[in-house]
């Protein structure tokens, strides 16, 4: 058997008792699930500091003297401190453990030479450590300790005496064990290319190094590792798929495109756009599907170079769909489509769920007899009922909203599966991208079509709200209409609702002059489509909601967004939110309303919302604030970020080493039979048996 398979409580100071609370708080169960619990910071143990040089603004440190005298005092309800006078022939300082009068007289003593670790602070003008650590000096060998880990460990563990020491202490001892060398997991073309150190080497220095180095040498070695694999899964993946799914080949500019690029295109296309283009024609003439996201900000222009690739679709003979998240999305990208293409002779229909009876009937007939050259829907185009002529090409609007099982049942709608383009106006930063949608090809529109004014941001407390209110009243004078957003967030749900419905009310006595709707996702679909249609008509001014409008409607005229309780979304929610104005020509306003008493990183997420309208220097600044796995959009993906020392947010360049690397393999043994990768073939079948979500990767 495997050493590194063995149950953790068979190891020396675990037992039954702490192996339960180690694999509840932690997840460890066996020798290898805590040789890859990995540190999350080191301390230089190799430097002894002087008492005389000590301040309480330093980090952890170390001193080596003796204790001269022990005090007591009362702390109340029969508790006491214990206080150890403690010098090292400079300086003298205390050493203090609260309730731990047995604990410290059974195991320190006087005038003997002790080594004290633990962070400084002061008490009564005198540099004091709380519950050090203590070493006893002769048995301590200074020089041999090098970098001191750290590892996280939770309340409950630190109740039942597992704190960061113990696990040090757990974690030698099971190095201690590995007499042999740990298998390697990566053949030497890939290590001795790349200059990586061994496995074995990367595992024992990353809990115990020398130096700063060692530790930086083991964590690039075990980052990489754990991302080639991600990678090479994902790219196995993608490219089996690729090969099993021969795309049709779109090689001609015919007619429709011609015309519509010459008499209908309402302004040049930007830089970006045509760049985009240029990808998405070379994909849809390779013979291969093509399975392109497009990533852009509301406004960029997505919807066109959509349009633009259905068009040579139809010039090639074939029919196309777009498919959007709500019925509202839906009807709008209908009209927006029928306004591009007027004059021109083609036939785009709406298919959701509330086109019934004879209508449904002719929409049907005409996508199986090929009449419809487009058809714009919901998650109707999936049932089994709507089959097509000859379907080519499918847009999806909002990813996210979808997921890759949705997009898979488009592909049994047509003889070969159609070209796949995916559009979503939630930026995610390019790691972030290769990891989710790794069987999607990446473009990026990453500007704005000329003329367009920026949306102004601005913060404002919520005891500035009467002169907000004003505000909004001479936008509305001025023809302009409002949303205001109140957080709905599902651990207090119930709360926010009800701060909702009060809000409402009392929006409508503060405005009594204007007409205002309510929406939220506890409401009908009937209910709030009317509700939002009263809005988008223009027949009320005002629109209540929470973030269900946050990918939603396209109102021109609303030029003011009013997001309460700022603090409690996320910078992308925050981005998206501010994405429902600045559609039309009038200048736009978003404006987020906090209370005054906001967290360090709360003021840094309403700063950068102030500073900039970037998208993706917006979702690159979240990622690194609150990690992938919180991120807006990326949870309802299926993508399980279950990576135990990589970063996504901070490791861009491991990220793409690690994809080029894979994608060399993959390029070369695409249908993973070759002998010298074999190492690598086996090691990732082992991966997907282990507690990693590999399904939802692949």
């Amino acid at each position: 058997m495997d050493i590194l398979s063995q149950d953790i409580m068979y190891l020396q100071g675990v037992g039954p008792r702490k192996k339960e609370i180690l694999s509840r708080e932690l997840g460890i169960r066996t020798y290898r699930d805590l040789l890859e619990y990995f540190p999350y910071k080191y301390v230089d143990r190799t430097k002894v500091y002087l008492i005389s040089e000590l301040s309480p603004d330093m980090p952890f440190v170390q001193i080596k003297g003796r204790i001269i005298r022990f005090e007591e005092t009362e702390t109340g309800k029969r508790r006491k401190r214990v206080i150890a006078h403690f010098t090292d022939g400079h300086g003298i300082c205390d050493l203090v453990w609260f309730n731990g009068t047995k604990y410290v007289y059974q195991n320190y003593q006087l005038n003997r030479e002790y080594v004290v670790f633990g962070k400084p602070g002061v008490f009564n003008g005198r540099i004091q450590f709380s519950h050090p650590d203590i070493d006893d000096a002769a048995q301590l060998q200074l020089n041999d300790m090098g970098m001191q880990p750290f590892y996280i460990t939770t309340e409950k563990m630190k109740k039942a005496g597992i704190t960061s020491r113990a696990v040090e202490k757990l974690t030698k001892t099971l190095i201690g064990k590995l007499s042999e060398p740990l298998e390697e997991t990566l053949p030497p073309f890939i290590t001795s290319h790349l200059h990586l150190i061994s496995r074995d080497a990367a595992l024992r220095k990353i809990h115990y190094p020398r130096s700063v180095d060692d530790t930086q040498r083991a964590r690039v070695r075990l980052k990489f590792e754990e991302l080639f694999y991600v990678q090479l899964n994902i790219l196995r993946y993608a490219s089996d798929h690729r090969r099993k799914y021969r795309g049709y080949i779109f090689n001609r500019i015919g007619a429709q495109f011609n015309w519509f690029y010459t008499h209908n295109l309402p302004f040049e296309l930007t830089g970006a756009q045509k760049r985009v283009m240029h990808e998405i024609r070379a994909d849809m003439a390779g013979g291969r599907q093509m399975n392109r996201l497009l990533q852009g900000d509301v406004g960029s222009g997505k919807t066109l170079v959509a349009l633009m690739s259905m068009l040579i679709a139809i010039d090639n003979g074939y029919q196309a769909c777009m498919m959007a998240p709500t019925e509202i999305l839906a009807e709008q990208h209908l009209q927006t489509l029928r306004n591009f293409l007027k004059g021109m002779n083609l036939r785009i229909e709406l298919l959701t769920g509330i086109i019934k009876g004879k209508r449904r009937r002719e929409v049907l007939d005409g996508l199986m007899d090929g009449s419809i050259h487009i058809v714009v829907g919901t998650h109707a185009l999936l049932e089994d009922k709507v089959q097509f002529h000859r379907l080519g090409m499918a847009v999806v609007d909002e990813q996210h909203r979808f997921g890759v099982a949705q997009r898979a049942r488009l592909w049994g709608k047509s003889e070969n599966p159609p070209h796949i383009l995916v559009m979503t106006a939630t930026p995610i930063p390019r790691t972030l991208a290769m990891t989710i949608y790794g069987d999607l090809d990446v473009s990026v529109i990453d500007e704005l079509p000329p003329g367009r004014k920026p949306i102004q941001t601005l913060h404002k407390y919520d005891d500035q709200m009467p002169s907000l209110y004003n505000g909004i009243r001479q936008q509305i004078h001025l023809g302009r209409q409002v949303y205001i957003v109140y957080p709905l967030i599902k651990e207090s749900e119930r709360m926010d609702l009800k701060n909702l419905e009060d809000g409402f009310a009392a929006l409508c006595d503060i405005f009594p002059e204007f007409r205002l709707s309510k929406v939220h996702g506890k409401m009908k679909d009937k209910e709030k489509e009317a509700e939002m249609q009263k809005f988008v008509s223009g027949q009320t001014q005002i629109l209540v909601a929470t973030t269900v409008i946050e990918v939603g409607v396209n109102v021109p005229n609303a030029s003011v967004m009013v997001i309460l309780d700022a603090q409690r979304f996320g910078l992308s929610q925050l981005h998206q939110l501010r994405g429902r104005v600045g559609r039309g020509a009038d200048q736009s306003y978003c404006i987020l309303v906090t209370s005054h008493r906001l967290t360090k990183e709360t003021s840094r997420r309403i700063d950068i919302m102030c500073e900039t309208n970037d998208g993706f220097e917006i979702a690159e600044a979240d990622l690194k604030l609150r990690g992938p796995g919180d991120l807006e959009g990326t949870q309802q993906s299926g993508i399980a970020f279950d990576l135990k020392i990589a970063d996504i947010a901070r490791d861009g360049q491991i990220v793409q080493m690690a994809r080029e690397e894979a994608q060399k393999i993959i390029d070369d043994d695409p249908d993973c039979r070759k002998s010298e990768y074999s190492l690598l073939w086996n090691r990732l079948k082992t991966l997907r048996k282990t507690n990693i979500d590999w399904a939802s990767i692949s």
